[in-house]
């Protein structure tokens, strides 16, 4: 059985997403609704339920608009998903790389903080320490 046509409102209460940003993807070229001529209202239907579910997805993994436009138009040209498969792994390489980078300076940063950590928590247990010895003398 075929989902009903739904409106943006209810498209975005479903994909928890605000009909602002429905919009948005709209004027970036990710969405293409249907128009009611007499209610003069933007339908969505499977495709574009399907196509928000994607570029949600996308942006979660950290992808740019771009890139999942790219990724969506690319099954249009080519119902059998050969090149956008081909694409989304080049994308993903290069995201799993990103986050590899951005890994290991976290992990730096951590290090460097916890030395830091180490080094002032020393100060402050000597300075506690010669401040109860002067108040002791």
């Amino acid at each position: 059985m075929e989902q009903p046509l739904i409106s943006i409102s209810e498209l975005a209460q479903e994909m928890l997403v605000t009909p602002r940003t429905i919009r948005y993807y709209e004027e970036m070229g990710l969405l293409t609704p249907l128009h009611h001529e007499k209610m003069s209202q933007r339908l969505y239907g499977p495709r574009e339920r399907a196509r928000l579910t994607l570029i949600l997805r996308g942006k979660k993994l950290g992808f740019s608009l771009a890139e999942i436009k790219e990724m969506l138009d690319l099954y249009d040209i080519d119902r059998t998903e050969g090149l956008q498969l081909e694409r989304a792994v080049a994308y993903g390489e290069k995201r799993l790389q990103e986050l590899e980078e951005k890994i290991k300076e976290l992990m730096l940063l951590k290090e460097e903080l916890l030395d830091y950590h180490q080094q002032f928590t020393e100060l402050l247990r000597k300075r506690n320490a010669g401040k109860e010895q002067n108040e002791t003398s």
